[in-house]
This record gives structure tokens, sequence and C-alpha cells, in this order.
């Protein structure tokens, strides 16, 4: 057995490493520590139990089919909530465990807000949440290799502290449907001549039509499940209409003006037999297509095989500091480095929504060398190699 002290990036190792992650120093800022309680599994925890060793998956055998959720076993446990001293912004977790090929240990933490708890959040290297929380609760979760290798946590030390963080919130969202562009040759709205496997959209108003090679008006549009989504430039006008910024409030949308906002009006027509159901221009509407997809952003992005309803943030009615993306598509990840999984992309023009950042693999791009990686609102991350330029506002370490 090797003993080592590497970071988090290299959990996944070939022979069986202890691992101790310790987070930067402590802000000047109030700060509360406290260590989880391993030892107590109790029936919200699932197929994990504590030895001296630490914990560890009860049966790391690989499931059974039919009734696998997953091709490996996993197992969870989750701690009592503490109240904390202070309100807090930021959760980060000091993790020693042991771990074999293949094997993996996640720790993340959750917050209570008056409205309700936060969504689960990696904290390591850091949870930031919008807003302070006054309790947080922790879990563990636990994944074995597919020959049935199991970590061991032995210890997990967290800290919660108020850092300013900048907020960065990706805007209006909302589900429409999508269809494919094609159009190879074509010229958009914006003067770009269309190429295969192209990366941008298409809305239905100029009101949110970007300038030629530029992200003015960037939208992040995902599969309604999250598991895929893409930054991409707003570059055309369409489908079907050319005058509906569904996105605004009646007050200030351009045509039906009677319409819920988020509604668009192809798909009041279609749906509904609203405006006797046709477009601005009185052709049948033959589908209910609020966004048009390029082929790149439509394939390789989401991944899609067909049109689809998508979940669809107009960023530029957000707030907070957003990276230009000089090059692209750029690989959005689950975390601070290549070797976490892709969660779709970015386009080139792209503006993003920086909430704040980390550091992790160092990586040479077009713009620099750098080991920062950009938390994206969505909580993605993207290498900050690839970042031209940051407007909006200053963007705070995690």
């Amino acid at each position: 057995m090797n003993f080592l002290r590497i970071p988090v990036l290299s959990l996944a190792m070939a022979a069986v490493l202890t691992v101790a992650l310790h987070p930067a120093s402590a802000s000047a800022a109030r700060t509360d520590r406290w260590q989880a309680d391993l030892s107590v599994v109790d029936r919200d925890d699932v197929n994990v139990r504590h030895t001296r060793a630490g914990l560890r998956l009860a049966d790391a055998r690989p499931p059974a089919a039919p009734a696998r959720r997953s091709a490996v076993a996993e197992g969870m446990l989750v701690t009592s909530a503490r109240t904390l001293a202070a309100p807090a912004t930021r959760v980060r977790a000091d993790v020693t465990v042991t771990t074999r090929p293949g094997a993996a240990a996640t720790v993340q933490v959750r917050g209570w807000r008056a409205h309700g708890w936060t969504e689960w959040r990696d904290a390591v290297p850091a949870a930031v949440f919008d807003s302070p929380v006054r309790q947080v609760q922790a879990r563990v979760v636990l994944t074995a290799s597919r020959s049935g290798e199991t970590a061991e946590v032995r210890a997990v030390r967290l800290t919660a502290d108020r850092v300013a963080v900048t907020a960065a919130t990706p805007g209006l969202t909302y589900r429409v449907y999508a269809t494919r562009v094609g159009l190879v040759g074509n010229t958009t709205a914006n003067g770009h001549v269309v190429v295969a496997r192209d990366h941008f959209v298409a809305l239905p108003s100029r009101r949110g039509l970007s300038p030629r090679n530029s992200g003015d008006y960037t939208v992040r549009v995902c599969t309604t499940t999250g598991s895929r989504c893409e930054y991409a430039p707003v570059w055309d006008v369409g489908p079907w209409n050319t005058r509906d910024d569904y996105w605004n409030p009646s007050a200030v949308r351009e045509n039906w003006k009677d319409l819920p906002q988020g509604r668009p009006e192809a798909q009041a027509a279609y749906q509904s037999g609203y405006n006797g159901g046709r477009d601005q221009f009185g052709r049948v509407v033959l589908n209910p297509a609020g966004i048009d997809l390029a082929d790149g952003t439509f394939w390789d992005g989401l991944q899609l095989t067909t049109n689809a309803w998508v979940d669809v943030a107009y960023l530029w009615t957000g707030t907070g500091s957003r990276g230009v993306v000089g090059d692209g598509p750029l690989n959005i990840r689950s975390g601070p480095g290549t070797s976490y999984a892709t969660r779709g992309l970015a386009a080139q023009y792209a503006n993003v929504p920086i909430q704040c950042y980390v550091t992790g693999q160092s990586v040479t791009g077009p713009y620099r060398t750098t080991n920062r990686w950009n938390r994206l609102a969505s909580g993605q991350f993207v290498s900050h190699a690839y970042i031209s330029t940051v407007w909006g506002g200053t963007v705070p370490r995690c």
C-alpha cells in the first residue's frame, strides 16, 4: 500500500492511495469548523457501513439485472444537519480517504435557507451558495469499481465561512420546443454563413440577435433531464415568427401580448389554435417550435437525435460576471479538470455566467496556461485558458 498526499483530481489511481484533500486557508471572515460523524449509520443511509478502517460500501458487488440503476454498486451516508454559528455562503470539505482503482468517494453539502434546502453541491474544492445558509448537511457518496473495490473514507472535516459572491444568475428560463436548423451554406440574419455542425441558435425576434462573431445574446439550452447543455450565441431569427420575444413580459413584448410570458406564439398556435393556428405571416404552424438549433448544437452539444423539448435560459436577462469563450466549442465539465465528465459544450463567442473560480488541473489554451477553472452558474466548470475576457464584475474565488 502506498500512502501519498495528492490533489482531488487524482482520486482514482492505479494503486491504493490515502488521499488528504486540504482546502485553501480560511478567509478572515468568521468560520465554523466541525468533523462529520461517519460512525452513525441509520435509516436514511444506503449500502454503507463503518469499520475501524473508515466508511465503506456494505456490498460492493455490482447490482444484479434487471433492477439495477447503475452498472456498479453505490452507497450513501447522510449526516445530521449542523446549525452554524453565523450564516455562511461557502462550505469546504477536507477529506481523508483510501481509494482503489475505479472506486470513488464524493462529499456533498446542502444549505438551509428561509425557503428551504439548496441543491446538493460538491464540497471539494468548495460549495458556494448564492445566498447565506444557516444550517448545513453533508453526505458521503461511495461508488465501487466494476470489479467490486470500494473506497474507505476515514474523516471528513468541514469549514463554513462567508465570502463575497458575485450573483451570476442565468436569467429567465423556459421550456420550449426545439427544431434543427440545417441550412448549411445559407446566411443567417446577422450575416453568418452556416457551416457543417455549426454552433448557434435562432430565436423568433431580433431583440435577442447578436452581431456576427459575438455572443452579446447567448442562451444556455439543456435537455429536459439536465444531462447535456450548450451555451450558444443567438445568430439567426426564427422559427416561424420574427417579432415574438416571448421571454419578455407583455408590457414590452413586441407582439402577442395576451399570451403568457414564456409561451411562444408558434406553440400557442399549434397546440390551441391561437391566431387561427397561423404565424405572423399567415402560414399554418406545423410544430410548436420556440427555438432553432444549429446542427452542432443539436447533435454534439445536446446529443439530440430528433426535435425535442428543451430548457432555455436567456442569459442576457440574468446578472453577474460573464466570460467570453474565445475558442470553441469548449467542453463544460462536472469538475475542474479534463478527467471530469463532459456535460456539454460552450460555443465560440458564447458569454457564460461565471459564479466563482477554483484551482484545478493546469491547462494550456489559446489565451494562457493556467490552473484556474471557472465555475458557471449551473455548477459546471470551464478552463480559463479558453476565456478571452471577463466582464460584468470581479470573479471571486469559490
